[in-house]
């Protein structure tokens, strides 16, 4: 597989070129940037896999460079803070970061959560195309859309994400367990109902008639898939 490429960025010198130095030696290719106004540069020019990214920076700081991000792309955000209060992990992961780590931090720490969240984008299928088209319902990745006959489908941010997963791996099967984590990115515990009902209100918006589905259909026992 082609090396990934994480983008770090922090207005420390030293904790960037501290990160690098794991990074590389767990084989990723690494970019740097001192702000958000340098991070969206090398976003315009470079292919970027995942970001590590500090909250308080100059110029352009980490929450606003996240909402700019997430306008145009769907990739995994690490963010970055020297602040531990829940409020500021809630907004963090509010405005669009996948995941949240405190200051000071332990390096191996940082790399298992990159692991995980690489793993979860990449061999799931988010670097796939953006937009993917099944007999009438289109998937705009770009635009974090759905559109059934050209048209936009209303989608919460949870519904949009299940079918975003579903529609990048149509044919293949997910378990409500992996749904969660996938979507929910926390540990699935009692699941089964939640996802459940995410699941009938998608198909009451995607589906003609949802009590016999044409696209989102469950495989007894195993779980749910996108029809090819």
């Amino acid at each position: 597989m082609t090396k990934l490429t994480v983008l770090v960025v922090d207005d420390d010198q030293d904790i960037r070129d501290g990160i690098e130095i794991y990074l590389k030696n767990d084989g990723y290719n690494v970019l740097k940037a001192a702000d958000g106004v340098e991070a969206l540069e090398m976003l315009s020019q470079h292919e970027v896999h995942l970001i590590v990214l500090d909250i308080m920076m100059p110029n352009m700081d980490g929450i606003t460079a996240t909402f700019k991000i997430r306008a145009e792309r769907n990739i995994p955000i690490i963010m970055l803070s020297a602040k531990a209060e829940d409020s500021d992990k809630i907004h963090g992961l509010s405005v669009g970061a996948d995941d949240y780590i405190t200051k000071p931090f332990h390096p191996l720490e940082l790399m298992a959560r990159v692991k995980s969240q690489l793993r979860r984008y990449v061999e799931l299928g988010t670097f796939q195309n953006s937009e993917v088209q099944v007999e009438g319902l289109e998937l705009d990745a770009a635009g974090r859309q759905v559109l059934k006959d050209g048209e936009p489908i209303k989608l919460t941010p949870i519904e949009y994400k299940i079918t975003e997963l579903l529609l990048k791996n149509v044919g293949r099967v997910f378990s409500i367990q992996e749904i969660y984590e996938i979507v929910w990115k926390e540990e699935a515990y009692n699941a089964e109902n939640i996802v459940a009902v995410h699941i009938r209100k998608i198909r009451e918006k995607i589906e003609t008639d949802p009590k016999n589905p044409r696209y989102l259909k469950v495989v007894w026992g195993l779980g749910y898939k996108m029809e090819k």
